[in-house]
């Protein structure tokens, strides 16, 4: 397992390059990757950008502005991001848990409400640095794809599967999430995946089983 998942990785790096994730657009760097994590929950990237964006252009990337702001005015300014009411909310939680000074562990940040795995992980790898792998729908698919893991495996399972057998490192886990996201994004996709133009094709039984039935 070492061996292949070390091969998919120097495949990914080698067509996409380094990708040096998470991408910010303030200088309040680790607070707006907080942010981003918890409106990415179940949208696109590119809406939580707009998000962002709007965030930013009122100088609101701020945890004493997400404080002051009511949850309605909040919601409006991160409309694009979907769920906007819940995300509102969330918002206000993720600020009143910075505030109590509470350890910034995984164990804490699932207390708090709207905070799953995913974005707690998210939030511990790529705003505090710390060695965690994240798991979302995009690792699912494509290493469900390639055949190295069942999708339906819970969650801490699937991490150990990556946690197991890479080298305890923050920059790796960073990199190869980010590389499977932009495969992912671009071609991996769920329906019609564009796997003629895969870097990874020669390892897929998804591709090869497609080919089959043809």
């Amino acid at each position: 397992m070492k061996e292949k998942l070390k091969e998919i990785y120097d495949k990914l790096e080698k067509e996409y390059g380094e990708q040096n994730w998470w991408p910010t657009i303030s200088s309040n760097k680790r607070f707006e990757i907080i942010i981003g994590a918890i409106l990415t929950q179940n949208t696109s990237w590119s809406n939580v950008e707009k998000a962002i964006k709007n965030l930013d252009k009122f100088n609101f990337l701020r945890k004493d502005a997400i404080r002051q702001l009511g949850e309605e005015e909040l919601g409006q300014l991160i409309k694009s991001s979907g769920y906007f009411k819940q995300k509102a909310k969330k918002l206000k939680k993720i600020v009143e848990f910075l505030d109590s000074k509470k350890e910034i562990n995984r164990e804490n940040l699932l207390q708090v409400w709207g905070i799953g795995n995913e974005t707690a992980d998210s939030i511990l790898l790529y705003a505090y640095d710390m060695p965690v792998f994240v798991i979302d729908n995009y690792t699912k698919r494509i290493f469900s794809r390639i055949g190295i893991i069942n999708e339906e495996l819970e969650y801490d399972e699937l991490q150990k599967i990556f946690t197991g057998n890479l080298k305890n490192y923050v920059g790796l886990y960073k990199e190869y999430h980010a590389l499977i996201v932009r495969l992912g994004k671009e071609i991996c996709l769920k329906m019609s995946p564009k796997c003629s133009g895969c870097c990874l094709r020669e390892k897929c039984k998804y591709e090869i089983n497609n080919r089959d039935e043809k």
